[in-house]
């Protein structure tokens, strides 16, 4: 590779390497000379120019590839651009030479077409520098374009082409010319030669005026002749040429052709083709078509080509003239001779004005278009009724006119039913536009004589109901009202039974439904048209043909409105059909035609009623309902056999009947199980046989029948698929085969009620027929007997060979479908045969089709040949086959056969993994090699290389040993095929994107032999980039994204991210699609890198100048696409661009979401007219902002609302990016804080923008874009409520743009809102309300009156005249009114609760409870409505009959969903309610429901049979939302499961607060426990703190509850302890007398489960398992968050209120495991310590204090056993003092101090207890830590004052000790406030052992005391010096000192007497005090400060 980077060839390597290599090698060197050139220094260039132009022109004459030849002509052009241009002209000189030789040898070929490419190429890029070459090179092409074989002429085409774009005007004199030569080409019987010949008359109408002028009529004729035979290619490309000439002839300043001329024009193609004149009269005299389908086909996109031209405007402008002459086309005469033709030319014209209208203009030109359709419909009805009402007979209208008439109805109605369905509920005002009257014009039209417009109107009011879903109800109403009252009138029983039909199927499609009660009328208007049927013979068959259709239409609607009617369905079933075989029998024997015709026309509508409902309601086909269809079947199946005699008894009259009639049997026989028709199987095989081999079978169905049966990928080998073309619905015609042509509506009435969003196009009764018996036959086949499935497919065989010609062909085709079609259903069934049932015949059969001349046939058959393989399972079977294969491509010359088998065996390897051998892997890869070097066959290389693709594809590894060969062969080949050959190229394509998935990630390697192939696969995909052919390069960016997936560091993006720009706008729908799925791949990696590469974008045409930007660009695109794929892929590449690039590109992305939602001129039009009616002067004010620009400014024009709606999704996704980014994105001052220093963009800045956006899009007339705008203003309140205004302090961010959330909310609660978005708007007006932006009630009041008017709503009621929408749309509507009203309440509690809200909060509780009465009730009835519905569905028979008070019956399934959306906030807030009120009933008055609250009325019922005690309803309402939360806390299934569980949990919390609930659930232990239960389960599977600081909370109320429970029967058991004896009063609590608790049944046990999950969790090493583990010793240190505190603290409260709900037995049994995790809990305290321990300390001592001072303690049954279980924890708690020093010491020491003074002396007294707690207490009175030392102090003073037995002997160990300690103080005086501290408290635990001696013994310690606080005092001298904490103790000493000698005056004064110098230190200190006080000196500050800590207490003693 880097040999052949060089300015110059290396000739040197070049000669030595192969003629292979040394073609790639060039290829290589000519690909970095093309990128070399642009960048060369000129100098540089000059000095090697000679040399390099020798080797160029050698390499001209060496015969270089098709795409070596590219390049070098590149490359030579370029040279001389860039280098000295003045021996260019020899160069010329030497191609016209090259081109003149008369060298005619297949080896000159490729020289010569090099010249030719160079000629263009160098003309292209010199242009007027070679003008005085031009005349004689063109001179020379067009004398060699005589004698050129189909490479040259296609060569020479793109070289003139080339030479008219350099020159552009200076090759004037030669335009004619070259229009003469290129005139022939035109109509070439080589494809590519066509399409080259258009391209180049494309460029020469450019300056050659005379082609759109002059010469117009004759180009025009010569398209419609190039037409003829054409492939899609050329009718892309003459089509494109032929609709630019019509362009440039209207296009002002030309001279200027009416649009009537250009159209007539048109017209003469459309309806006389290219032929000739003789040849059209002699077509026209004969009665056929001179038409061609191609002709008509292209100058349909020719029309289109030419109104893209010239843009909307223009269409926009000239459309009222243009659509009378597109009607002229789809109505004259010729067009409307046969149905086909027909049917051809209305979906030509269909097609025009769908591209037209749909692609070019914005809504508001298709509202405009609809108005102008609109006027066309209502003069055609005019003119036909005036006609049909006339009186005379000449002047009625004829059958000419009528056909005429029908088509143009039809194609308008179309196209509108097109706009209604593209603009949605946009299309809303174009419905109530008085003035155009649509609904009045289309209902008309289906009174009208043609069954085509009756149904095509049809069709238009059901995209009307899909549109504006308010108006199905409505039509349905005004259809049925005028079926009924017209049901005398044929036409009008058809028309509008087709009109109900067709509603009703809109409904599949509107979310919001219908009311139940339609199906209900809907059922009693087929029953009434089905029994009246025979009533009247002049409309019999349309009353039996509409009703079938409204009872087929009714079943689609699903299993909830079908189960009601399905006894009347299966009645009106058993009537249709005779009840016996016998009364079959009876019938053929009489009636006459027509009644055979209204016998089968109804028994073919009931049979698709019974396919309706195999479909639409398989659940309700139970074995009861099967049992009775069957019969009718059976009957049915009967009456096949009897048809052949009826068409002998009355002749072609009821043909198509029976043909309708064995269809509709088929097709619901194909829906059943096989077995259970199993005695009919016979007959119906029999009847099967002769559809597919009979004589009716000569059309030619395999455009039909085949293409489902072969494989996907071998669908490429047949051209470009119909999904992969932009024109698809025209392609059609030419895919369907020129008898049959495509499907229409009335082909198949029945299939408008049908889900689709397409109008159907069923096929023709007899081609549907024949598709119906191959799939029926399919699902029969593998049940029958293996004798049987040899005769059948021995019949099958057999039936092929005595025919002949066409009639073979087709039978052939029908045959093989069958078989393939049943194999392929017996290997998905994963069944098998047996070798010898369809071996022999089977074989037969496809190896005939896999030699045929068919090419669609022969894939079928491979497919077939390999799923016959695999059913088989046989492998000495699959062996011959491979064999066979082998041998017959070898031997075999014949093309057909050869491709046949080299594409079954790679169909052998997809299916039977055959590639298990290496051997037999070369084997295959030997011939296929071979195949595809075969160059005299291109259809055969096309077709080997698919099969080798496949086989690359699925050998996976193994091989890996044959593509060093592989890659060199598709290479060599790459560079050799001719342009031409496209599907070979396609196919190498292929097997490059096979080789590089199989090389996979080994392409990253850097070894010689990787880089040889990666460079191999990258010249590959660059080759393919250069092709002229689309599919080629769309797989060559496949190739390279394979490439970027494996190896994306050597995938050149800056080369290849602006050829897929430049692609992005192709004409190629499946280059498109690979653009952007490559665009999506790179965008997840190396988004940012793409958008810079983005540089060579092609503008797009509806976007401003000043547009720019890949994102851009993709907007735009999406808006125009229509391919639901490929928008899929769009909007995906813009999620990841905008994931990548949002933060750093913030305003960027803003602005253009901005752009795409300001593009429509309409987009505020609903907004201005909600705020204009405002009467609020400042609410306008402040929305003036939001009306001032809502006109599109930006680079976006008119884009659909679909666009705008991923628009509003795409900020939604930045608001929620940017919530994972910088916090500043939510803070206004930190933001501007951060903008100052630095250009990093925040969201909050764009606070403004954001809240325009999303009024713009709440207030548009799209329901789905005000859905979206709304939920975008939704996010805006939840994340920036909180925001503050640094501005104004106290204010926070969004209170400036209140008037704007109520203006975008107020048209949401209009009368006309749909529910959804009344719903939607409810969740917002709660999120604002709570959310405290709004300070002012007033204000707010505005937003509340919202929700008021919705509450009204809700009390008035589902019972409301003429409801548009299913009833669930009520129940969906009520929830939301109802949750948003519940979310206010208990956010307002909250506000309340906390102090948060303040006034507003206070003033906002007042408004809400005005309405708390009505609200509660409606609440406990949405509870009980949901706790029925989730209800197992064995309980289903008791939900109530008719429904609960939000829902019917009818709508359960539906009204699921929003009842689980909606209950919990509901729930919380009716908790609250009830914990407000306590349970205490008031008379609050009706609620006024449209039913009762619940069956069992919540005790709410007045009457008297049901009233009910306030304690019973209580009750009720208790169990109802226990039951409701328990039962969603055992399995949380919701969507928002963490804030359902919140809401349980709050709910549950705020019963407990109440004593009545609290007593009720401390009463039922079972209950409690079940709680605590469900309570565990969830703690465990939850990791939310929030959530198990919440369980843990309801847990402590749960034990409270118990608690309160057992004091009240102990109470009661005291008081009545005089009427019993003392040993029969029971003991309470759990446990009882045995001390049991049992897990399950056990309050204890569940909280003691609860406490442990939480402990050891934040513990670990309180698991036993740990603690015993000797490596866990000296673990890593435990730290405890701020959540973790507050966990184990709620769970150590729990512990310690444990013992006091047992027994004392059963405290016995848990005080082992509460004290083991009490202690445990300190040990780890102790030895992690940690920023929790000041938090839990406290928390674990005081629960320590409240377990040892239980009184269980001192009960007489348990004290014994507490006594010894006490001392073991002492004894564990002495333990724990091994290396625990400072806090955890002092911690340690007061747990001990606590057992000291709460337990029984008998505890704690014993030894070696006793000397061990002394010897604690000791050891800390000797640490040199002063907290340790005061902590100890103050501890001895609780203990001294503690019990006496204790206290005595502390004294007696400690007090030496203390006083001791004291003494040193004088030696060694404080010097810190630690020190002072301690002497302080020591002093005042001598001060308590005095107090606590005796009387006696106390004067000796009083005299002790004074005598230490007198030495704490200074020496004036001394005094001033001193340290302050020295100072601080003389004060204080004096202090006690003056505080003592009263209480003590004789020891005082004996002590005086008796030391002298301690009296002299007293007076002086005194004395200096005084002296203090005199001077007024300022007090100590020490003190002042120190005083706190001094006065410290132990808050748990």
């Amino acid at each position: 590779m880097e040999q052949a980077h060089s300015l110059l060839l290396n000739e040197d390597v070049c000669s030595r390497l192969g003629e292979d290599q040394r073609a790639e090698f060039v290829f290589k060197w000519l690909r970095f000379l093309k990128k070399l050139l642009p960048a060369i220094d000129r100098a540089d260039l000059k000095q090697n120019q000679k040399r390099l132009v020798e080797q160029l022109l050698a390499v001209l004459t060496a015969s270089p590839g098709p795409s070596t030849r590219l390049l070098l002509a590149y490359c030579l052009a370029q040279l001389y651009w860039v280098g000295d241009s003045f021996t260019s002209s020899l160069t010329v000189d030497r191609c016209n030479d090259i081109i003149r030789s008369r060298d005619d040898s297949p080896s000159f070929l490729p020289t010569r077409l090099a010249a030719v490419a160079c000629l263009g190429a160098m003309f292209e890029q010199l242009g007027r520098l070679l003008i005085s070459a031009f005349k004689e090179t063109v001179a020379n092409l067009l004398k060699a374009l005589k004698s050129a074989e189909s490479q040259g002429r296609y060569e020479i085409m793109l070289c003139i082409e080339k030479i008219l774009k350099g020159l552009g005007v200076s090759a004037l004199p030669c335009h004619r010319d070259i229009y003469k030569a290129t005139r022939a080409c035109l109509t070439d019987r080589s494809t590519a030669v066509r399409c080259a010949a258009a391209k180049c008359l494309l460029e020469l109408q450019r300056e050659a005026v005379f082609l759109w002028s002059t010469e117009l009529e004759n180009v025009a004729s010569l398209c419609f002749r190039a037409f003829e035979g054409s492939n899609y290619d050329v009718r892309i490309a003459v089509s494109k040429l032929l609709g630019t000439l019509i362009a440039s002839a209207l296009e002002p300043g030309s001279r200027r052709s009416s649009l009537e001329e250009m159209m007539e024009l048109l017209a003469r193609g459309f309806l006389r083709g290219g032929a000739g004149f003789l040849r059209a009269s002699s077509d026209m005299l004969k009665g056929a078509s001179p038409v061609s389908r191609d002709v008509r086909v292209g100058i349909t996109q020719a029309c289109v080509v030419f109104m893209c031209t010239l843009r909307g405007v223009w269409l926009e402008a000239h459309f009222s003239s243009l659509l009378p002459l597109l009607m002229e086309l789809v109505s004259h005469p010729r067009v409307t001779q046969s149905p086909s033709d027909a049917i051809c030319c209305r979906r030509c014209v269909s097609f025009i004005m769908r591209a037209s209208v749909g692609g070019l203009l914005g809504e508001k030109a298709q509202i405009a278009v609809a108005k102008e359709i609109c006027l066309v419909i209502r003069e055609q009805k005019r003119t036909i009724d005036a006609a049909l009402c006339e009186g005379n007979v000449e002047t009625r209208v004829s059958s000419l006119d009528m056909a005429a008439s029908q088509h143009v109805l039809v194609c308008s109605l179309l196209e509108l039913a097109s706009i209604l369905q593209a603009l949605c509920s946009a299309a809303a005002p174009l419905l109530h536009d008085g003035s155009t009257g649509m609904l009045d014009t289309v209902i008309s039209v289906l009174l009208h004589p043609s069954v085509s417009a009756q149904l095509a109107a049809a069709w238009c009011l059901r995209c009307v109901a899909v549109a504006v879903p308010a108006q199905a109800a409505v039509l349905l109403d005004r259809c049925s009202e005028r079926l009924g009252a017209l049901k005398s009138c044929p036409e009008a029983v058809a028309g509008y039974s087709a009109a109900v039909a067709a509603l009703l199927g809109a409904v599949q499609h509107c979310p919001l439904g219908i009311p139940h009660a339609k199906g209900k009328v809907v059922m009693g208007l087929a029953e009434d048209l089905l029994r009246s049927a025979a009533q009247n013979s002049r409309i019999s068959i349309q009353r039996a043909h509409g009703g079938w259709l409204l009872l087929s239409a009714l079943i689609t609607l699903g299993p909830t409105v079908v189960e009601n009617h399905l006894p009347r369905m299966l009645l009106l079933w058993r009537c249709a059909f005779p009840q016996s075989i016998k009364e079959l029998e009876s019938e053929l024997r009489r009636g006459d035609a027509f009644t055979w015709q209204v016998t089968l026309e109804g028994r073919s509508g009931a049979l698709y009623a019974m396919k309706n409902l195999a479909m639409y309601c398989r659940d309700l086909l139970s074995d009861e309902v099967i049992s009775r269809l069957l019969p009718l079947l059976s009957c049915a199946v009967a009456l096949l056999t009897q048809l052949p005699s009826l068409v002998k008894s009355y002749g072609h009259q009821i043909k198509n009947a029976l043909t309708v009639f064995r269809l509709r049997v088929y097709e619901i026989l194909a829906l059943l199980p096989p077995k259970s028709y199993e005695e009919n199987l016979g007959t119906v095989l029999k009847q099967l046989l002769m559809d597919l081999t009979g004589t009716e079978s000569t059309a030619c169905n395999e455009l039909n029948l085949l293409p489902p049966l072969c494989h996907s990928q071998d669908l490429a080998l047949l051209g470009p698929a119909l999904h992969d073309m932009d024109q698809h619905y025209i392609e059609e015609e030419l895919h369907g085969g020129s008898s049959i042509g495509e499907g229409s509506l009335e082909y198949d009435p029945f299939t408008i009620c049908e889900k689709g969003q397409e109008v159907p196009a069923p096929l023709p009764p007899a081609t549907a027929l024949i598709a119906a018996a191959v799939r029926l036959f399919a699902v029969i086949f593998p049940q029958l007997a293996a004798q049987q499935r040899y005769c059948i497919a021995t019949q099958l065989w057999n039936s092929i060979q005595p025919l002949k010609g066409a009639r073979q062909q087709a039978v052939h085709i029908n045959v093989s479908a069958a078989f393939c079609c049943a194999l392929k259903c017996v290997t998905l069934g994963r069944d098998t045969l047996a070798p010898e049932e369809v071996h022999k015949p089977g074989l037969s059969l496809l190896m005939g089709a896999l030699e045929s001349c068919n090419p669609l046939l022969r894939c079928a058959a491979a497919e077939g040949l390999a799923r016959l393989a695999q059913a088989l399972n046989d492998p000495s079977f699959t062996v011959s086959l491979f064999l066979m294969s082998f041998d017959k491509l070898k031997a075999a010359r014949d093309a057909i056969m050869r491709m046949g088998h080299a594409l079954a065996l790679g169909a052998l390897y997809r299916y039977l993994g055959g590639i298990s051998s290496p051997q037999h892997l070369s084997a295959c890869v030997g011939v296929l090699f071979t195949l595809s070097q075969d160059s005299t066959s291109p259809e055969v290389q096309t077709w080997a290389l698919h099969s080798l693709s496949m086989v690359v594809d699925l050998a996976g590894p193994l091989y890996h040993s044959h593509v060093e060969a592989s890659l060199p062969l598709v290479l060599r080949l790459l560079l050799s095929t001719p342009h031409t050959h496209v599907e070979v190229q396609q196919s190498l394509g292929r097997c490059l994107n096979a080789l590089i998935t199989s090389l996979g990630p080994d392409l990253q390697g850097e070894d010689v032999g990787v880089c040889a192939l990666r460079t191999s696969c990258l010249v590959g995909c660059a080759v393919m980039q250069d092709s002229p052919d689309c599919l080629v390069q769309a797989q060559a960016i496949g190739c390279l994204q394979q490439l970027h997936m494996f190896s994306a560091q050597h995938v050149n993006l800056a080369s290849l991210v602006p050829s897929l720009c430049v692609n992005l706008c192709s004409t190629y729908l499946s280059l498109r699609r690979a653009v952007v799925a490559c665009l999506m791949q790179l965008a997840q990696r190396e988004a940012m890198e793409v958008s810079a590469h983005a540089v060579a974008l092609v503008k797009d045409e509806r976007a401003d100048a000043h547009f720019v930007g890949l994102e851009g660009a993709l907007f735009s695109l999406l808006d125009q696409e229509s391919d639901l794929r490929l928008q899929q892929d769009i909007q995906e590449t813009l999620v990841h661009v905008m994931a990548s690039a949002a933060a750093s590109e913030l305003a960027h992305w803003l602005k253009l979401c901005k752009d795409v939602l300001s593009a429509s001129s309409d987009s505020a039009g609903a907004a201005q007219m909600e705020i204009n009616q405002e009467e609020d002067a400042d609410w306008c004010d402040d929305s003036s902002a939001f009306r001032a620009k809502c006109e599109s400014s930006g680079p976006f024009h008119s884009l659909r609302w679909s666009t705008r709606v991923f628009a509003v999704e795409c900020v939604c996704r930045l608001v929620a990016q940017c919530e994972s980014g910088d916090p500043a994105h939510f803070d206004m001052a930190l933001a501007q804080e951060q903008r100052l220093h630095g250009s990093t963009d925040f969201l909050v800045l764009h606070l403004a923008e954001l809240v325009r956006m999303a009024f713009m899009a709440a207030t548009d007339h799209s329901e789905q874009l005000r859905l979206a705008g709304l939920e975008m203003l939704y996010v805006i309140i939840r994340k920036f409520a909180s925001v503050p205004e640094p501005e104004f302090p106290g204010h926070v961010i969004l209170e400036q743009y209140q008037a704007n959330v109520g203006a975008a909310l107020r048209p949401a609660f209009s009368a006309d809102a749909p529910p959804d978005v009344t719903a939607k708007a409810c969740q917002v007006c709660s999120a604002w309300i709570t959310s405290g932006v709004v300070s002012d009630l007033s204000d707010l009041s505005r937003v509340h009156a919202l929700l008021a008017s919705s509450l009204l709503k809700v009390q008035a009621g589902r019972d409301v005249p003429n409801p548009l929408y299913n009833e669930s749309t009520f129940t969906m509507e009520t929830l939301a009114v109802l949750k948003a009203w519940a979310e206010v309440r208990r956010t307002v509690k909250l506000m309340v609760i906390t102090g948060d809200g303040g006034p507003t909060g206070a003033g906002l509780l007042k408004l809400v409870q005005g309405d708390l009465a009505t609200l509660s009730r409606l609440w406990l009835a949405v509870l009980q409505d949901h706790a029925l519905l989730t209800l197992p569905p064995h309980y289903a028979n008791q939900l109530p009959v008719t429904g609960g008070s939000f829902y019917t019956a009818e709508t359960v399934d539906q009204v699921r969903q929003h009842y689980c959306g909606a209950w919990a906030p509901i729930l919380h807030a009716t908790a609250l309610w009830l914990k407000s009120t306590e349970f205490i009933m008031v008379d609050e008055g009706p609620a006024n429901l449209s039913r009762p609250v619940t069956p069992t009325s919540m005790g709410q019922s007045t009457a008297l049979a049901s009233v009910k005690s306030p304690e019973d309803i209580s009750t009720e309402r208790l169990h109802l939302i226990l039951g409701i939360t328990v039962a969603f806390l055992c399995s949380p299934h919701s969507q928002n499961q963490m804030e359902n569980i919140t809401s349980c949990l709050h709910a549950l919390q705020a019963l407990l607060d109440v004593p009545w609930p609290r007593s009720k659930v401390g009463n039922d232990q079972a209950l409690s426990v079940e709680l605590l239960s469900v309570l565990h389960r969830l703690i465990v599977t939850r990791e939310s703190p929030g959530i198990q600081q919440d369980v843990l909370e309801l847990v402590r109320r749960v034990v409270y509850a118990a608690q309160e429970h057992i004091k009240e029967k102990r109470h009661s058991a005291e008081v009545d302890d005089g009427a019993a004896e003392k040993e029969t009063v029971p003991e309470f609590g759990e446990g009882r007398d045995t001390g049991g608790l049992v897990p399950g049944k056990s309050l204890v046990f569940g909280a003691l489960e609860l406490c442990l999950c939480t402990l050891v969790r934040r513990l670990p090493r309180l698991s036993p398992q740990l603690a015993g583990n000797p490596t866990d010793q000296g673990g890593l240190v435990c730290t405890f968050s701020d959540v973790d505190c507050r966990l184990i603290t709620s769970a150590l409260g729990i512990l310690s209120d444990l013992p006091s709900i047992c027994s004392p037995e059963g405290s016995v049994s848990v005080l082992p495991t509460v004290l083991y995790l009490l202690l445990g809990v300190l040990r780890e305290l102790v030895r992690g310590g940690g920023a929790g321990e000041a938090v839990l300390a406290p928390s674990a001592l005081q629960a320590l204090r409240t377990v040892v001072s239980s009184p269980m303690s001192r009960a007489e049954k348990s004290r014994a056993a507490w006594v010894g279980l006490l001392r073991s924890a002492l004894t564990t708690l002495l333990e724990c003092w091994d290396s625990v020093h400072g806090v955890g010491e002092v911690i340690l020491l007061t747990a001990l101090t606590i057992f000291l003074l709460c337990v029984s002396a008998e505890v704690t007294t014993v030894e070696p207890l006793r000397s061990r707690c002394i010897g604690k207490f000791q050891a800390c009175l000797e640490s040199k830590d002063p907290m340790v030392l005061s902590r100890s102090c103050q501890l001895l003073v609780s203990v001294f004052q503690g019990p006496a037995a204790v206290a005595g002997l502390f004294i007696q160990a400690l007090g030496t000790r203390l006083v001791a300690l004291l003494q040193q103080v004088e030696k060694s005086r404080p010097q810190s406030a630690a020190e002072l501290q301690a002497a302080l408290d020591g002093v005042r635990a001598v001060e308590a052992l005095v107090f606590a001696a005796e009387e006696t013994h106390r004067a000796p310690l009083v005299a002790v005391l004074l005598h230490i606080l007198i030495s704490f005092l200074l020496d004036e001298n001394t005094l001033s010096s001193a340290p302050v904490a020295s100072r601080s103790l003389h004060e204080y000493a004096l202090q006690d000192l003056m505080r003592l000698g009263p209480q003590h005056s004789s020891v005082f004064r004996a002590l005086m007497a008796s030391a002298p110098h301690l009296k002299a230190r007293l007076e002086a200190a005194i004395k200096g005090d005084q002296e203090s006080v005199s001077a007024k000196a300022t007090p100590p500050q020490v003190s002042g400060k120190k005083k706190p800590s001094i006065q410290l207490k132990s808050h748990f003693l």
